[in-house]
Order: structure tokens, then C-alpha cells, then sequence
């Protein structure tokens, strides 16, 4: 207690400096985690993606993954795997979110010596849900990261060309404030739409059942090819003051490949959960 104390003002500033500071500590690290570089969508994203997943769950499989998520739904799970960034347990895993494949190069060409890890692990991720060997907390959050995955893997800057860290280190100005390729693409786009996650889901269409079949039908290094294939728009960014423009241009692509990720999420668990 310092009231009625009779202390300097120095020594206030000094008490309050010495009661404060853990708070301060804890404070920074909660920030250098919450902007960590390889973020994927951002939670609207994710979330958006994990509930156009679940309106195309068979019934079986919605059962099943009910069972092994308790209270939580996809949506809300689907940033999970940003979460626990904050937890040194879990540092295994910081390089699982991307890859890393140069132009003109196919997954094939790396994949024995990976800069990243993201299509290696949704592959095996499918195959360890599919053993049914694990353990009831290993289910847990193996699922939960593969929801995560799935949705990183469909954000271009997630499939990366060397050189630049997804984007992250190509600065630009998103309407006038300083930023990077990689932000603008995860969280800015989406953001500026102001809509929630329920509602983005909802504006990003509804394919026919032919379109939903082919995109299935597609495999986990088809997924990582095809957000190679957009890096010639992503990268279209002129001066690098981005903007309105930019956005109309764009963001289509990032909408659709939202909707694919939650299209193909549950594919995926159609077939680890729907048998």
C-alpha cells in the first residue's frame, strides 16, 4: 500500500515499475504470440472455414466428431493450433503451418527436404485419425489441427516461395498504415468486410454438387499447387500501397479458397468419421 505513505514521486514511479513489471512481461509475450508470422486467415477465416465444414458432414460423421469435440464446434476449434503458439510446449509445431516451394517446382521436388511442413503433416494427420490408435487426447487435438491445417493450406502465402517468409517480409501499406503481403492476406481483406465468421461463410456461395465433388476429389498436394498457382495475383501489388483496388481485384480468390479448405475439410472427415 503506498496512500498516506509520505513517498517521493520517484519512489511511486519505482514501486509502480517493480508491481507492474511481470504484468508488462506478460503483456509483451502475449503480443509477440498474437503476431507471430505464419498465421493463416485469421480467426474469421478459420472460423468461417470450419462452419462451411460442418454443413457437409454426413450425420454419421457430425455424430462421431461431436463425440471426440464434446461442447466445441469446428468453427470454433479452427484456431486452436494459433492459440497454443503462446504455450513452448507446443514449439514443435511452429513450422507444420506452411511450406516452402519455389516457382515452377512441385511438392515432389522438396518434399524431402522441407522448408515447412504443412502438406506432410495434413497427410499424415488423415492417416493417424484413420488408424484408430489414438489415444482420446491425441484424437482430440490431432483433429483440432487438422481443421487448422486444412485452412492454412488454402492461403496462397502458406505455400510459399523462398526468399520472402510467406509474404511476411514484402512490405506494404494496407490503406495508408504500414504492413505485409502476408497480414493483408490472412486477417486485412477479411477484416474490412466487418462481417462475422457465420456471415462470411454465408457470402462465400454455395457450389453445385458437381463442383463439391471435384474439389474432394482433389488431393492434399493438388491443394498446396493450386495456392501456388494464385502467386501471380498475390503478388500483383504494384507500389505496394494497397488498397480498394487491390481488394476487388483479389479477394475473390481468397473467398474461394475459403470455401474450398471447408469443402474439402469435410471431405476429409466425411471419410475418417462417416464409415
Amino acid at each position: 500500500m503506498i496512500a498516506g505513505a509520505g513517498l517521493s514521486s520517484i519512489a511511486i514511479k519505482r514501486y509502480f515499475a517493480a508491481e507492474f513489471e511481470p504484468m508488462r512481461y506478460l503483456t509483451i509475450l502475449f503480443f509477440l504470440a498474437m503476431t507471430a508470422d505464419a498465421f493463416g486467415w485469421g480467426a474469421t477465416g478459420h472460423r468461417a472455414t470450419g462452419h462451411i465444414a460442418d454443413q457437409y458432414l454426413t450425420s454419421k460423421a457430425r455424430k462421431k466428431i461431436a463425440s471426440v469435440l464434446g461442447q466445441e464446434s469446428l468453427a470454433m476449434v479452427s484456431t486452436w493450433m494459433d492459440e497454443i503458439r503462446s504455450d513452448s510446449t507446443y514449439d514443435y509445431a511452429i513450422t507444420w503451418h506452411y511450406t516452402t516451394i519455389p516457382d515452377g517446382k512441385k511438392y515432389e521436388d522438396v518434399a524431402s527436404k522441407p522448408d515447412g511442413q504443412v502438406v506432410a503433416m495434413i497427410e499424415k494427420f488423415i492417416t493417424d485419425l484413420k488408424s484408430r490408435k489414438l489415444s482420446k487426447k491425441q484424437e482430440l487435438e490431432t483433429l483440432k489441427m487438422l481443421v487448422h491445417l486444412v485452412g492454412d493450406i488454402h492461403q496462397p502465402l502458406h505455400v510459399g516461395r523462398p526468399g520472402d517468409r510467406g509474404g511476411n517480409d514484402v512490405k506494404v501499406k494496407w490503406f495508408r498504415n504500414e504492413s505485409n503481403l502476408h497480414r493483408v492476406w490472412d486477417t486485412e481483406m477479411i477484416d474490412d468486410t466487418k462481417l462475422s465468421y457465420t456471415e462470411l461463410a454465408a457470402s462465400l456461395g454455395q457450389p453445385d454438387k458437381a463442383t463439391v465433388k471435384k474439389w474432394q476429389a482433389a488431393s492434399v498436394r493438388d491443394w498446396a499447387h493450386e495456392s501456388m498457382t494464385l502467386r501471380p495475383q498475390v503478388y500483383d501489388i504494384g507500389n505496394g500501397n494497397l488498397g480498394y483496388q487491390y481488394s476487388y481485384r483479389y479477394f475473390s480468390y481468397a473467398k474461394q479458397r475459403m470455401l474450398q479448405a471447408g469443402i474439402r475439410l469435410a471431405g476429409v472427415l466425411n471419410q475418417i468419421y462417416g464409415k
